[in-house]
C-alpha cells in the first residue's frame, strides 16, 4: 500500500477515534481471551468447511448446516 494510502486510513482512523495511535504490534493488540475457541465443520448440504464455535460444532456433529444453506433454503 501506498504513503498516501496509508496517511489517509490513518487519519480516518484518528477522526473516528482521536486517541488511535496506530498500529504498535501484534504484543500490543487487545486481548481476545474471552472469544470461543473454533473447529472447523463441515456443512451436511454443500460440504463447504466453516468455522463454528467448539460447542455448536460438537452439538451439531453430522447435520450442522452453514448459514448460507440455511438462508438459501428459507427463500
Amino acid at each position: 500500500m501506498s504513503r498516501r494510502k496509508d496517511r489517509r486510513r490513518f487519519g480516518a482512523m484518528r477522526r473516528l477515534d482521536p486517541d488511535y495511535n496506530g498500529f504498535r504490534g501484534f504484543s500490543r493488540e487487545p486481548d481476545r481471551s474471552g472469544n470461543a475457541p473454533l473447529e472447523p465443520i463441515a456443512c451436511s448440504v454443500c460440504a463447504r468447511k466453516r468455522n463454528v464455535p467448539r460447542g455448536v460444532a460438537l452439538e451439531k456433529d453430522g447435520n450442522f448446516v452453514c448459514a448460507s444453506c440455511t438462508a438459501e433454503s428459507a427463500d
